[in-house]
C-alpha cells in the first residue's frame, strides 16, 4: 500500500476546513489544517506536505505573503501550492500567481474539480 499523500489546508473558515478535510480524507489523503498564514507556515515547515491549499484573505498573515515565505524554504520551494479563494478579479489572480502559486481556484468549491487539480499538480511534480 502506498503511503498517504499529506495535504495542508489553510483557511480561516472552519466550515471550509471541515468540508475539505472530510473529502480529502475520503480520498485517502492525510490532512493537516491551519487557520491563518502564520500557522500555515509553521505547519508547512514541520509537516512538509506534498501539496498546500490556501485561502488568500486570512488573519495574522494573508495567503500571498505566506506563499512567498514558503517558496523561500528550499525544502518547499517546489511543493504544489493552490490558492482557493472567493477573490476572482484579474489583478488578485495575477498577484497570487506571481507569489509562487501553481493554481488558483475560486469558491464556491467544486470538490471533484479541486481534487482533479490536486492530482494533476502532484503528478506534474513527480515528472
Amino acid at each position: 500500500m502506498e503511503p498517504q499523500q499529506k495535504i495542508l489546508l489553510i483557511d480561516d473558515e472552519p466550515d471550509i476546513l471541515e468540508f475539505l478535510s472530510y473529502n480529502f480524507r475520503k480520498n485517502e489523503f492525510k490532512v493537516i489544517t491551519a487557520n491563518n498564514g502564520l500557522e500555515g507556515i509553521q505547519k508547512a515547515e514541520s509537516e512538509l506536505p506534498q501539496v498546500i491549499i490556501s485561502d488568500i484573505l486570512m488573519p495574522e498573515m494573508n495567503g500571498i505573503d505566506m506563499c512567498k515565505i514558503i517558496r523561500k524554504n528550499s525544502e518547499m520551494n517546489s511543493t504544489p501550492f493552490i490558492f482557493l479563494t472567493a477573490l476572482c478579479d484579474d489583478y488578485k489572480v495575477l498577484h497570487a500567481m506571481l507569489s509562487g502559486a501553481d493554481e488558483f481556484v475560486t469558491k464556491p468549491i467544486r470538490f471533484e474539480y479541486l481534487l482533479a487539480i490536486v492530482n494533476r499538480v502532484m503528478a506534474e511534480k513527480e515528472n
